[in-house]
């Protein structure tokens, strides 16, 4: 039962994904170095920038975005921090939605739009190829095996290094391994969200990396005097340190991405691989709903 804040995401495990190689486990998430409602310019571009360069020099070498993020700024900005990339960082990126104001979403899985929007991401990015793309989405206005099969050219034509997807069942993901490698699957999955379990048991099954969204999600669990609060006072840790580090060990396979424009938050949440539960604590937490 330690906790050792100068300990940063290269001190934490590894995980090797399919057709990209090998990450640390905890790594970034871009969305909310944009505006609000992930809308927009965020109110301090050189603070989002700060944030981003911050990340990288604590040992983060997995970061996840999406076209949608701003819609495109969180590519821009990364692009604007961190280009040329140091070796070895990896940058995944999502196709899939479209945005019509802050905090709406809507799916779009046309091949012409998907295709439209990697060609985009490579721009943005500033490179050839992308290191993870995933789809962000599957549009139910457009059969599944158009939109997986559009990935598949992409990857092909060398536009795309490893493919993964979000927000899907057991089922969707044994349809997309008919047509390409499944590298990555991204569902919401948190101390109070576990609906994705099966998900992820198929996932560790496969040797398939689970990106969870929201990771630090928690509730009332959080609050004060609940279990989540409880541990982290033992721990001498923050509730946020907490669960991330309950979700690194719940399996060898998770990659929480917690994300944030604050560098005080950034730094806090990757202090989370220094974090170790003891197994009365993590059955506690893995009680705890």
């Amino acid at each position: 039962m330690s906790h050792d804040n100068s300990q940063h995401p290269e001190n934490s495990d590894t995980i090797d994904l399919k057709d990209l190689g090998t990450v640390h486990r905890l790594g970034f998430g871009a969305m909310r170095i944009v505006g609000d409602g992930v809308w927009g310019e965020p109110a301090d571009r050189a603070a989002a920038v700060a944030v981003v360069r911050r990340a990288v020099e604590l040992g983060v070498d997995f970061i996840d975005t999406a076209d949608s993020y701003g819609p495109n700024i969180s590519e821009e900005i990364l692009a604007e921090a961190l280009h040329p990339y140091r070796e070895g960082l990896r940058i995944g990126t999502k196709v899939g939605f479209t945005r019509t104001g802050p905090n709406n979403w809507v799916p779009v899985g046309r091949p012409e739009y998907l295709r439209q929007q990697t060609e985009l991401s490579l721009r943005k990015l500033k490179v050839d190829s992308l290191d993870l793309l995933q789809l962000h989405r599957i549009d139910p206005k457009v059969d599944p095996e158009e939109q997986f099969a559009v990935l598949r050219d992409l990857q092909k034509e060398g536009k795309v290094k490893a493919l993964g997807l979000s927000q899907v069942s057991v089922a969707e993901l044994e349809e997309a391994g008919k047509y390409f490698t499944v590298s990555t699957v991204q569902n919401r999955y948190n101390l109070t969200d576990r609906s994705s379990e099966d998900v992820l048991n198929y996932a560790e099954e496969n040797g398939i990396g689970f990106i969870p969204w929201a990771p630090i999600s928690a509730g009332e669990l959080a609050g004060p005097g609940g279990p989540l609060d409880e541990a982290a006072k033992r721990l001498g840790a923050s509730t946020s340190q907490v669960a991330l580090a309950w979700l690194l060990r719940r399996s060898p396979v998770m990659m929480p991405i917690p994300g944030t424009g604050s560098v005080k938050h950034l730094e806090e949440n990757l202090a989370a691989a220094g974090v170790v539960l003891d197994d009365a604590t993590y059955a506690e937490l893995e009680a705890a709903r």
